[in-house]
């Protein structure tokens, strides 16, 4: 298990999420800042604009996949 913040994948807090794998830790960011601006928490709206640009464009979206697969491997485990 290792974890990430919210702040370290492109959000504006501090917020861990926690995952065995980078593509837990990102759902896990998705569904945090989906949550977020569904609450008003309008800082957290310019990250879900960028998540949901990764989305819809993955190829152009590999970039900060990668950076983000290659950060979290860089971790320690919890």
């Amino acid at each position: 298990m290792k974890t990430m913040t919210c702040k370290q994948l492109g959000g504006p807090c501090d917020l861990a999420l926690h995952g065995e794998t980078a593509d837990e830790v990102i759902k896990a960011q998705d569904a945090h800042l989906k949550e977020s601006v569904a609450q008003g928490d309008t800082a957290h709206e310019p990250a879900l604009s960028d998540m949901k640009g990764r989305w819809k464009h993955p190829i152009s979206g590999m970039g900060w996949y990668r950076s983000t697969k290659k950060a979290f491997a860089a971790l320690p485990s919890d």
